[in-house]
């Protein structure tokens, strides 16, 4: 089994993307097969528990309480709410429960409300994750001793083209925060969106990033971006949907050992195209009609793609395990 490395070059990553496309999904599948089971998909469900009103500027994002995007704000959900979708996601074959809320930053207030919900979750018996923006060092332990599991912050893209995305936290804010979870002891979720006008070389940059933490995510979400009227990056010309595929790839080779999910888009690709993506190393997805508030594809559409295709859900988040133990 080849070694999990952290110091790819830039070049090198560059080389990957070039490679014909065969070779390249040919090598992902490789690496794929070497540490899961290849026909095994694991499932999350993501829960908006507060929604919009955020004070960040994200250019993708219709949670951003500077644009117009025709979202109504709602206030951090009862925690009974959320155990009820989260006992839905679990009975429709959902592992694992994603807590996402618009803050810049929480309150401590707000931390002790989502520890009940993580506990709340856990007693379930599924995994749990959540997604608050960035924390301080009390609030991460606080997290940690609640009982999270995974907690999720993306890098969105590369740090050169970073500024073109986002001004309100750079990109070092990021980075901080993922050093934060990974000391406290907890799993990170951390990957990006394509799509967004960067280049070919800032989706290899982003990867190169990901690869080159001392510890890889544990799962790299790598979304397609979603446009919604009133974002800045609404009419922002689509990505083929081969480099998209490719992206995948990519990760899958950089990060052998991690789950790749593939994230928001999928409303907008075709059964072919995911195919294509787990072909590519892919093997996790979100379930539901929603990812926070942009539409998903319907779980029984899922389950009958996952039908067509043999594919089975099951498997923690993360392996770093060989497939022989699923």
């Amino acid at each position: 089994m080849p070694e999990i490395r952290h110091d790819w070059q830039l070049a090198e990553v560059q080389a990957l993307f070039a490679m014909p496309f065969n070779d390249l999904i040919f090598q992902a599948q490789t690496t794929h097969r070497q540490h899961f089971d290849p026909n095994e998909i694991q499932i999350s469900s993501l829960l908006s528990i507060k929604t919009g009103s955020c004070a960040e500027d994200c250019g993708y994002c219709p949670q951003s309480a500077r644009y117009d995007s025709g979202l109504t704000p709602e206030a951090l959900m009862p925690v009974d709410k959320v155990l009820a979708a989260a006992q839905q996601a679990k009975s429709q074959g959902a592992s694992r429960f994603c807590m996402g809320a618009a803050w810049r930053q929480p309150k401590d207030r707000d931390i002790e409300r989502v520890v009940e919900m993580v506990q709340g979750v856990k007693a379930l018996g599924m995994e749990t994750c959540v997604t608050l923006g960035m924390l301080t060092d009390r609030q991460t332990a606080r997290l940690k001793a609640g009982g999270l599991d995974y907690y999720n912050h993306n890098l969105d893209t590369s740090e050169d083209y970073y500024s073109e995305i986002i001004t309100t936290r750079s990109y070092q804010d990021r980075l901080d925060t993922l050093e934060r979870v990974r000391e406290a002891g907890i799993n990170v979720c951390c990957g990006g969106i394509v799509g967004m006008g960067e280049s070919d070389a800032d989706r290899a940059k982003l990867l190169l990033q990901l690869a080159s933490l001392p510890q890889h995510p544990e799962s790299v979400p790598i979304n397609m971006l979603v446009q919604v009227e009133g974002t800045p990056l609404m009419g922002t010309a689509p990505l083929d949907p081969l480099l998209f595929i490719r992206t995948i790839a990519a990760a899958r080779i950089m990060m052998p050992a991690s789950r790749v999910r593939l994230s928001a888009g999928r409303n907008s690709m075709s059964d072919e195209m995911q195919a294509l993506c787990f072909l590519a190393g892919a093997n996790s997805i979100f379930y539901g009609d929603k990812l926070l508030t942009t539409d998903n594809p319907m779980t029984n559409q899922d389950l009958a793609l996952f039908g067509r295709l043999g594919l089975h859900s099951g498997g923690s988040s993360y392996a770093g395990q060989k497939r022989s133990v699923g």
